[in-house]
């Protein structure tokens, strides 16, 4: 009986050690991971993984606590509840969630919107295809084939997500007249591909 219990108080000090060391990963993270990057991180097998989470999202719900997991297309993040989201706002000078280059690359879209997936490679390089990826997997953007490409534009997912008002939408700042002259350039290019492409068909 003593062996018994001590067995169990062993499993549940594992069991909470290994809590700490999730929570630790998403915490220092502050982006949504993969089953594999949690994995890599922490060192614990899937299976684990799957059952602390669970565990984690319970905590936060019965300690009425600001923060939460989200779960979104297999990809994990430790977050602040939508009802603090505008103390985060204030404090946020960037978002550690996307690269400085995500970063670009969505302005484009949300400032262009709707544009073609070709005109952002076409500014942005290949690199972008990731960034777009990455995008649609968050339900950010939306695709919508035209043609030989897709094109881009901002989800109602996205707006929630950034905690972006009505009338913000309806007013975006503007992007520089030097890019500005890239995006025009950069549409020019691909209309004239399209065109040649037609021709040859």
């Amino acid at each position: 009986m003593v062996r018994s219990k001590t067995i169990e108080e062993i499993d549940e000090a594992k069991e909470n050690e290994d809590l700490k060391i999730l929570e630790a990963v998403f915490f220092i993270s502050g982006r949504f991971l993969s089953m594999q990057e949690l994995i890599s991180l922490s060192d614990l097998n899937p299976i684990l993984i799957r059952g602390l989470i669970d565990k984690l999202k319970d905590k936060y719900e019965k300690n009425d606590l600001a923060i939460e997991i989200i779960e979104k297309n297999g990809l994990w993040k430790m977050d602040v509840r939508q009802e603090y989201s505008h103390i985060i706002n204030k404090l946020a000078t960037g978002s550690s969630e996307f690269t400085k280059a995500e970063q670009e690359t969505l302005a484009i879209i949300a400032f262009k919107q709707p544009i073609k997936q070709s005109v952002i490679i076409k500014i942005r390089g290949n690199k972008a295809y990731d960034h777009i990826k990455k995008f649609s997997d968050l339900d950010l953007i939306k695709k919508k084939k035209t043609g030989h490409t897709h094109e881009l534009s901002l989800s109602d997912d996205f707006y929630d997500y950034f905690s972006i008002s009505e009338s913000e939408r309806t007013s975006p700042p503007k992007l520089s007249d030097e890019l500005n002259r890239e995006i025009e350039l950069a549409e020019k290019e691909v209309e004239e591909e399209e065109i040649n492409r037609i021709k040859e068909e």
